[in-house]
């Protein structure tokens, strides 16, 4: 159904402009970034959604757009506009009722 993508600072606006698009700001020294990834994963293949991996460390624009002061936030776009942001790892269920709020 959906998919993971790796976004950089350069294709952040191209990936996050169409559809539902859920962003994970991340780092690869973060240990409840690791702890989110595979429940994201499994998000993506459950729902008609993207998930947009940010690597903060690589890609340091973006994040301060948007107010990344923590990491993992997830930040939720439809159709290129914000629809809600959260901050911290969280458990799946918690993740698809806060995603059910949204979309549906």
């Amino acid at each position: 159904m959906g998919k993971v993508v790796d976004a950089l600072d350069a294709t952040f606006d191209e990936i996050t402009g169409t559809g539902w698009v859920l962003v994970d700001f991340w780092a690869p020294w973060c240990g409840p970034c690791k702890m989110v990834a595979p429940i994201l994963e499994q998000i993506a293949s459950e729902r008609d959604i993207t998930i947009a991996k940010v690597n903060t460390d690589n890609n340091p624009n973006t994040p301060g757009r948007f107010g990344v002061r923590g990491i993992p936030t997830l930040v939720l776009f439809n159709e290129g506009q914000v629809a809600d942001q959260r901050t911290g790892a969280d458990s799946k269920a918690n993740l698809d009722n806060w995603l059910n709020g949204h979309m549906g």
